[in-house]
């Protein structure tokens, strides 16, 4: 399926599963590089900014497949800023508070792909040692 920018702001504004939502300040990209205060929008593994709230169609969309997320310094100890980071570029934002600040980044970071990878690997590592647990128990079981 092709995605394009109708079924993205399609996605984004529809009534469907959000993650997480709120404020955060986006740090701006090019020559300015102030904040700016930003609606976000975390549904599944796509991050959708807003100018408001209220806007119906997002001004931008993070796709966090494949990102990594940690804290950014600043030099502004007022900000509680962390980054997401691809391999080309990072995207810097800010929360209001550290508790904020922490379940954003949580969020984010279970959003990506490699997170996913990473619980079904360990899921899949739990489930094998069960099996082998249950193996045993029958076998030590007929043993007897």
């Amino acid at each position: 399926m092709k995605i394009n920018d109708k079924n993205l702001a399609a996605f984004a504004s529809s009534g469907g599963q959000v993650d997480k939502e709120g404020i955060l300040m986006k740090r701006g990209d090019g020559s300015s590089k102030g904040f700016s205060k930003r609606w976000f929008v975390l549904k599944g593994n796509l991050l959708f900014y807003f100018e408001k709230r209220s806007d119906r169609e997002p001004i931008g969309v993070i796709i966090l497949e494949g990102s990594t997320v940690e804290l950014a310094e600043t030099e502004h100890e007022e900000h509680f800023c962390f980054k997401i980071v691809f391999p080309s570029r990072s995207y810097v934002l800010s929360a209001e508070s550290q508790a904020s600040m922490e379940q954003w980044m949580k969020a984010l970071a279970c959003a990506s792909y490699d997170y996913v990878k990473l619980m079904a690997a360990e899921l899949q590592r739990q489930l094998d040692e069960l099996c082998r647990g249950k193996v045993w128990n029958i076998l030590h079981i007929d043993g007897n």
